[in-house]
């Protein structure tokens, strides 16, 4: 058990890595941020935070807010808090992809970068020690709003986020609406392909991984 717990966890980080590559590419790509990235993008602007410790600053803020909610947390929820925007970072920091002029070719990458995002993530929800802050911060409003269909909560999240990021400066373009309606749709291409279904994944909390641990 232990031996399976600690493999879970580089599983985790391994996953995490792979997801904020794909990040990165659809920042790369130049076309318009993401909602959260446009957020982190825009508290850069105006602090002595780079994007990365931004995007730590969001994700810490909203682990919080995820245990007011009394939503699960497990490792992979901290983890993810504190390692997947420094690794957009690092990715970022690099730099070494050149990117076409061509808008098309440009479009191609951000959805690559959103396939690369759901292999990430199918690497680290496989552990099953939950998801990321964002993640159970949709869940927890959803509960809170039953009566409102699961997608639109999704929606009013990202268009506060957006709208945020926008006001502080974050870039907005035709990048922005792919990776907002193409997400999902990619996500579940992918997870098609390769045969997982994120909702059979019975998730450990922090508390839960540690009995396990204890035990003999």
């Amino acid at each position: 058990m232990k031996k399976t717990i600690v493999f879970g966890w580089l599983r985790i980080v391994f996953g995490l890595l792979i997801f904020s590559f794909g990040v990165h590419l659809t920042i790369k790509a130049d076309l318009g941020l993401a909602p959260w990235d446009c957020l982190g993008m825009g508290i850069a602007n105006h602090t002595p935070l780079n994007y990365g410790l931004a995007m730590t600053m969001i994700a810490l803020i909203l682990l919080g807010i995820d245990l007011l909610l009394k939503e699960k947390i497990g490792f992979g929820t901290i983890l993810d808090a504190l390692l997947t925007g420094n690794f957009i970072q690092l990715f970022n920091d690099i730099d070494t992809l050149p990117i076409p002029n061509n808008t098309f070719l440009r479009i191609l990458i951000i959805l690559l970068g959103l396939a690369v995002m759901a292999i990430g993530q199918y690497f680290y929800m496989k552990s099953a020690q939950c998801c990321g802050p964002r993640d159970a911060l949709l869940v927890g409003v959803g509960k809170r709003m039953k009566k409102v269909p699961i997608g639109f909560v999704q929606l009013l999240i990202l268009a506060l986020v957006l709208l945020g990021g926008w006001l502080l400066g974050g870039k907005i373009g035709i990048g922005t609406v792919v990776c907002a309606f193409g997400t999902g749709l990619v996500m579940q291409l992918v997870y098609k392909i390769i045969g997982f279904e994120p909702r059979q994944v019975e998730h450990k909390s922090v508390i839960e991984t540690i009995r396990a641990l204890k035990l003999p």
